[in-house]
């Protein structure tokens, strides 16, 4: 059993507690080890289902995307589409949590998620899948933040890392399982694509089951006023950038008017954030929050971290499929090197910072880590030897799986109770704003590089590139060419996915030198900050 926790520090007029539900305790007593597995229970169920929805879709895309008649861009933008409502939605979702009934949240979290979900395999064209991707995003925002939030509520800084590694297990189980269910299901007949969307589901709806059963959080009302502008200004100034990364090079060139319009924008919408963050009673992102080094050194190490690490979930079914020509089911299995990396490091550096309270090792290691792994994998090829693509994978997962949750809890670590929801989706937005950004720009180097490499390809062969089969107009059905121009696509694939390591790189060699300057504070034992922190008592 932990320790009492105090009540957490309020901002407006005293709250006043709800009935407490039957079973549950008291406002402001420690749940008992028992009472927080329960409720974890349903927590790592959604999380499960949101991870899945995800990775189960990595390596049937190359299937949707030539069944729904789409090209590279619309295969980078059923990721980004999710990526960027789950980033833009992360705040708001994180907000909401400091001020409503977060079991209530989590709860409409996973009825979007679901409502969605069924929408999105009923999709009869690219766009429209898109646009419903974007629904789902939001429900897994909310899925992301408040999962990380609740836990917080329930433990102390000190024992989070023991329960994080739930996380860290969860996800590595949702990342494992779902590029193998997904092949299974895109290449078994009867089944189809199709069912990517919709197994997640029920999953989702045991979680609300298990939520509404088990979890037992005090009910803080305070009187509120949303920050819809603030919202609003950072949907928008995110949403611009993404769109204007995803279409440069292609719909138009880099130096033209559109980007500088749309840069411009984006830039101005940002500013605007500010200042409306500046101004608003209840920000969805409290700029004190950056006051805190830590805190502001988390958040762009996290943005650099989410570029590796999505990088490696949406290239890799690319690479294995159209590089080396396996099928779907065998391109979940052969990531499976990674995704063990991601799982081992993750358990034992959360029970290891549990043990001991000090974190920043693992964050330096983990970033050396990336960085080596995204180096390696700059020189992999379409022939590269499979173990040595095994082992590079090996080390970008053994970094992510230090960095990902620390990076929160270092976060959490230095707020009061009535900041966490704030200040761990400070951090999650951050790094999902890398991931978005990550996989539109990669996403676009690739169509690019694959481009000139199948053109380079098709004039060593004597054939006009004008006949159609230059990547980047579409996703290639590999089995219904001639081997030698399957062997150019090939060629270019590999190449072309090495290359987007190699562009991502840098990234996560930044992340490695920005953890080297954060200062670490040992975990505290209870709930409270210290007043010195600067953060919840400004």
């Amino acid at each position: 059993m932990s320790s009492p926790r105090p009540a957490a520090a309020r901002h407006d007029a005293a709250p006043t507690p709800a009935a407490a539900p039957h079973g549950a305790a008291p406002e402001g007593a420690a749940m008992t080890h028992r009472e927080i597995l329960r409720a974890l229970s349903g927590l790592l169920l959604g999380m499960f289902a949101a991870i899945l929805s995800s990775t189960i879709v990595t390596n049937a895309l190359p299937h949707i995307i030539a069944d729904l008649g789409g090209g590279q861009s619309a295969y980078t933008w059923v990721i980004t589409a999710t990526l960027l409502a789950m980033t833009a939605s992360m705040p708001l979702w994180g907000k909401l949590a400091d001020l409503f009934n977060k079991k209530l949240l989590i709860q409409l979290a996973l009825i979007i998620y679901i409502t969605g979900s069924v929408i999105a395999g009923l999709s009869q064209n690219s766009a429209t899948l898109i646009g419903v991707r974007v629904v789902q995003g939001i429900g897994v925002g909310g899925l992301a933040a408040l999962a990380q939030i609740i836990m917080a509520a329930m433990t102390t800084p000190r024992e989070r890392g023991r329960y994080g590694g739930y996380f860290g297990a969860t996800f590595a189980a949702a990342t494992v399982s779902g590029p193998l269910i997904g092949g299974v299901i895109t290449d078994t007949p009867g089944l189809g694509w199709r069912w990517c969307f919709y197994i997640g589901v029920p999953i989702a709806a045991v979680a609300l089951v298990v939520l509404q059963r088990t979890l037992k959080l005090p009910v803080v009302r305070r009187k509120v006023r949303i920050d819809w502008l603030g919202a609003l200004l950072l949907s928008g100034a995110v949403s611009l950038l993404l769109i204007w990364i995803t279409l440069a090079g292609d719909s138009y060139a880099w130096a033209s008017w559109q980007t500088a319009v749309m840069t411009g924008g984006s830039v101005l919408l940002g500013l605007l954030f500010v200042l409306a963050e500046s101004r608003a009673s209840d920000p969805i992102m409290p700029l004190r929050l950056f006051r805190d080094r830590t805190i502001t050194l988390s958040s762009l190490a996290s943005l650099f971290v989410g570029i590796a690490m999505f990088s490696g979930t949406v290239f890799f079914s690319q690479y294995f499929q159209l590089a080396r020509g396996e099928s779907a089911t065998m391109s979940g299995v052969m990531t499976i090197p990674m995704i063990l990396g991601l799982s081992l490091s993750s358990t034992v550096s959360g029970r290891m910072i549990s043990r001991t309270g000090q974190w920043k090792n693992w964050l330096v290691a983990g970033g050396l880590l990336i960085s080596s792994g995204m180096l390696l994998l700059g020189t992999i090829r379409f022939d590269t030897a499979y173990w040595q693509v095994a082992v590079f994978m090996t080390l970008l997962g053994l970094g992510i799986g230090m960095m990902m949750q620390n990076l929160v809890l270092a976060s959490q670590n230095q707020v009061q109770p009535s900041d966490l929801g704030a200040a761990s989706s400070v951090v999650n937005f951050f790094r999902s704003f890398g991931g978005a950004l990550g996989v539109a720009a990669l996403g676009a180097v690739l169509a690019n590089r694959v481009g000139q490499y199948t053109r380079d390809g098709l004039a060593q062969l004597g054939v006009d590139p004008g006949d159609g089969v230059v990547a980047g107009g579409g996703i290639p059905d590999l089995s219904q060419l001639p081997d030698p121009l399957r062997g150019v696509l090939e060629t270019a694939y590999g190449h072309g996915v090495g290359d987007v390591f190699l562009f991502g790189a840098p990234a996560a060699v930044l992340a490695f030198v920005i953890t080297l300057f954060i200062k670490e504070v040992a975990l505290r034992g209870s709930q409270q900050a210290p007043q010195a922190s600067g953060t919840a008592s400004s």
